[in-house]
């Protein structure tokens, strides 16, 4: 019997049925005017752009031009690629122009799609920005899809890590920009340590395009990005600290896999004492419980994090004497990216790697708040509907499911669970081996390196042949998936989310062209590209005639999202395939979050070994687990998203201050009330509100004047005269104090005069706001404790937050007031020299700032004495990891040690 719910939709249809209903007569007269656009010429194409820019600047509004701008749009994508956009690429575009996530699936061209909704933004002329997850897609899809904003006449850029500033400023400029998530957020960073409006990079935030908008925008969400600087080197106490905890007992910790946290037990803490005291770590007389105690014990926290909470090849590998992070979602290596808060060193303390200095939050922003600056946002995936509420709420996306061009025709088999995790892999074994004797290609799909790893062994010892795609073939992966297609092809590979080029049956043509053409430069590139295309559409036939694509997963992934992708990734296009899990009791989801109710149904339905349990049950019951896993996991997110979101109010109000400091052209008024702000807090403290002469501290006064506003005048003598109140103070105090930086203006000349105004109130508002990062870190990582007090501890961290940032802008005012005072002229030489090291120390931090990770190599130096570049004796014996002696600032291995 259906439910009430299952009636209505059946009548009215579903709310998504509806969205889609909607655009269908905007399709249609997009349609409609193909003949008119298809006769025009291509500077005609042009001239129409121009037209709809000038109705825009005119006032018209998109939504009035959107179906000229996609007609448009769509004829120049089908002169300038050979490719017509199918109505739902239409559909698509028009949901992400409306400010929405568009689900489409694998395959459906949704780099094509993007162009529709940017191309008709970009005519208001304020730059629309296209995020990618790696460097490579945003590279490939801005030169991709160029084509089509050529012919259109409007301009395209392309932004990458270590870019040369004037190309980025271009890039930026551009009427649309490729760009990946980490260095847009990175650039709005480095945006607000300059010092000149000239130098910045972003001129806008109005409208932003996010592909793989699941992953940029709810995976990696966790981490935010974080500009930093390096602090006191402690690698020696890591290295202490890791000798100890292996030492450890099951009894001397306790461990929770499900919220992934690891804490000492009280024998663990007595374990500890007495081998610190012994390795002279703790003094004898000193104990964990003392205050003093704390440094120490965050160490041997995050020591015992590392090795009990993170797995190499699985969380990590080791590659070149470094520990690189792997993202989970992604199976991506993460260059450069940090663990913070000593974990890092931690972890290269644990692998006996060399063991790098912690570093300071300079400036730090997450994904949530980067992305919620823009006037509009959209996003396109193939799997978002799981994650729909978190979307509404967080960013205010609805996510609309765009049907595919042609029926899928593949087929979901129902999860297979087995006992133990070895009789799992022998099904596996056997079920690819069937797959490979018939031609099917199979996709296997494994949740981390070590799996995908052991995996291969089997099938090596099973004589069959295979590709494996993980982090450490990350440079090959285009290669690896392009092949995954081929008849009999065996590809395993971790995560598969977000990789960006098709799995096509037969075998990617595009890739096999380049191949010939690299191996044979003087071949027609027409003739290969015809006799490669044939052979590539025979083999698709008997791939197809095989069943498709078989896509088998190892394991369930925490989140169905993941999953899904995996399966996708099979059936594009209409094309026929199948997809199977294949699990066991053993798998971390199920031994973690499996519940007894399934361990019930599994005993109901018998299980016998080698024997598989396939039923819907369980297909339900693994489901409700994954939803409680997401539940729980958007609930820490979005927990998180409240902490910065105290911290991204406070950053907005300094931002924007640093920006009207750029923008004024004469800052003495500000610092005029600066001045005068210090001046009232002075007298107030010294001469209270409501209180008698006798009570009054005109000699404290007197010295504080001197100290912060660098005055010499007799307020002894004033808090003795007869009739004078703290008002008369306060004004003679403010004269005396203007006509003072007036007299020291105009011996600075008022050019230089301005020149340190704008250098005094920069440096003096970074250099505060670091501490200020510092201090909220330091009060985030204790206010928890507050819930024992039955105090709320967000509510708790609001209000310390602002009573710090009350404070921090009080002694901004105090030292730039000071700093001001403390000036005096100087010959002409002394200026010049102060002036330069001024700006020197600019440089400097925004040297730091170009120098953050993703990237992380060093500032250009100057050659080692005696180098020369011809002459490979001259450079000395340099590591793979030391810095180029060439002075470029790049590693060796990247510079001229690629040469040897």
């Amino acid at each position: 019997m259906l439910g009430l719910g299952s009636v209505a939709k059946k009548v009215f249809g579903t709310p998504n049925d509806r969205k889609v209903k909607a655009t269908r007569p905007i399709v249609d007269a997009i349609n409609a005017l193909e003949p008119e656009y298809e006769a025009l010429s291509d500077d005609a194409l042009k001239e129409k752009t121009q037209s709809l820019k000038a109705r825009a600047e005119g006032g018209e509004s998109l939504d009035d031009l959107l179906v000229e701008a996609f007609a448009n749009c769509r004829e120049a994508a089908k002169r300038a690629l050979g490719l017509r956009a199918f109505d739902v690429q239409l559909m698509g575009g028009i949901f992400l122009h409306q400010g929405n996530i568009s689900e489409m699936k694998t395959g459906e061209g949704k780099t094509l799609v993007a162009t529709f909704p940017a191309y008709l933004n970009a005519l208001t002329g304020r730059g629309v920005h296209i995020v990618t997850v790696n460097d490579y897609l945003a590279k490939r899809d801005s030169e991709w899809m160029s084509k089509v904003y050529d012919a259109l006449g409007i301009t395209c850029g392309v932004v990458y890590p270590q870019q040369p500033d004037a190309e980025k400023r271009d890039a930026y400029a551009c009427d649309v920009t490729y760009a990946t998530n980490n260095e847009l957020g990175f650039d709005y960073l480095r945006d607000n340590m300059k010092s000149e409006l000239k130098d910045m990079y972003q001129r806008d935030h109005y409208f932003a395009i996010v592909d793989e908008v699941d992953s940029i925008l709810i995976d990696e969400a966790r981490t935010p990005l974080i500009i930093s600087g390096p602090a006191q080197d402690r690698s020696e106490l890591y290295k202490t600290i890791d000798t100890v905890i292996p030492h450890l007992q099951d009894e001397h910790f306790s461990l929770d896999e499900k919220t992934r946290n690891v804490t000492y037990t009280d024998e663990g803490n007595e374990f500890l004492e007495g081998h610190l005291h012994a390795a002279g770590i703790l003094p004898e007389e000193q104990t964990l419980y003392d205050p003093e105690s704390t440094t120490i014990v965050h160490h041997v926290n995050q020591g015992l994090r590392a090795h009990k909470l993170f797995t190499k090849d699985k969380d990590y590998i080791v590659r070149d004497g470094e520990v690189v992070l792997i993202d989970e979602f992604t199976g991506r290596m993460m260059a450069g990216r940090r663990l913070s808060d000593g974990l890092h060193q931690a972890i290269e303390a644990k692998e006996g790697v060399n063991i790098q200095p912690e570093n300071v939050t300079l400036a730090q922003v997450t994904f949530q708040n980067y992305f919620r600056l823009y006037d509009k946002l959209a996003g396109m995936t193939g799997t978002a509907l799981t994650e729909a509420e978190e979307f509404q709420e967080i960013y205010g996306l609805g996510v609309v499911e765009v049907p595919t061009n042609k029926p899928i025709a593949r087929e979901d088999e129902h999860d297979a669970v087995y006992r133990t995790a070895g009789e799992k892999y022998q099904a596996i074994v056997e079920a690819i081996r069937k797959a490979h004797e018939k031609g099917q290609p199979v996709l296997v799909g494994t949740t981390s390196i070590e799996k995908s790893e052991q995996l291969s062994d089997l099938l090596k010892k099973a004589d069959l042949p295979h590709n494996v795609l993980n982090a450490r073939q990350h440079e090959q992966e285009a290669q690896i998936v392009a092949d995954a297609g081929k008849t009999g092809a065996i590809t395993i590979a971790t995560n598969m989310a977000g990789r960006g080029t098709d799995i096509q049956l037969g075998g990617n043509v595009d890739m096999k062209v380049m191949q010939a053409l690299a191996e044979n430069p003087e071949a027609d590139p027409e003739e290969v590209r015809a006799r490669i295309a044939a052979e590539t559409a025979d083999e698709k036939e008997k791939v197809k005639e095989a069943g498709g694509l078989f896509v088998l997963a190892t394991e369930r992934h925490e989140s169905r999202r993941i999953d899904n992708q995996l399966r996708g990734r099979s059936g594009r296009q209409g094309d026929p395939g199948r997809s199977s899990f294949f699990l066991s009791l053993e798998d971390d989801l199920m031994r973690i979050f499996g519940s007894e109710r399934l361990e019930n149904v599994l005993q109901k339905l018998g299980m016998k070994e080698g024997e598989a349990i396939v039923h819907p049950w369980v297909n339900k019951s693994l489901e409700k687990a994954q939803a409680k896993v997401e539940g729980r996991n958007f609930d820490i997110r979005k927990q998180l998203l409240k902490f910065d979101d105290v911290m991204n109010d406070q950053r907005k109000v300094i931002f924007a201050q640093r920006r009207e400091i750029m923008e004024a052209e004469d800052l003495g008024e500000i610092a005029q009330d600066m001045r005068h702000q210090v001046i009232d807090d002075l007298v107030d403290q010294y001469i209270p509100p409501k209180t008698y002469a006798d009570q009054w501290d005109g000699e404290g006064l007197y010295v504080a004047v001197l100290e912060k506003v660098g005055i010499d005048m007799p307020v002894i003598a004033w808090t003795e005269e007869d009739g004078v109140d703290d008002e008369v103070i306060r004004e003679r105090l403010y004269t005396a104090s203007d006509e003072f930086m007036a007299e020291k203006a105009s011996k600075f000349g008022p050019e230089n005069m301005r020149m340190i105004e704008k250098q005094i109130l920069l440096q003096t508002i970074d250099a505060k706001w670091r501490e200020h990062l510092l201090t909220l870190e330091h009060l985030r990582s204790v206010v928890g404790f507050r819930g024992y007090a039955q105090r709320d501890p967000l509510n708790e961290y609001k209000n310390e937050a602002f009573q710090l940032f009350e404070s921090m802008l009080d002694s901004l005012r105090e030292d730039v007031t000071q700093k001001l005072a403390q000036i005096r002229p100087l010959t002409e030489e002394e200026q010049q020299a102060m002036l330069a090291q001024m700006q020197q120390q600019r440089k400097q931090v925004e040297a730091e700032a170009q120098a953050t990770p993703p990237q992380g190599e060093a500032q250009a130096e100057a050659a080692a004495p005696g180098f020369v570049e011809a002459d490979p004796s001259t450079w000395g014996n340099p590591g793979r990891n030391d810095a180029c002696p060439c002075g470029s600032g790049k590693k060796f291995k990247h510079c001229h040690g690629q040469l040897v």
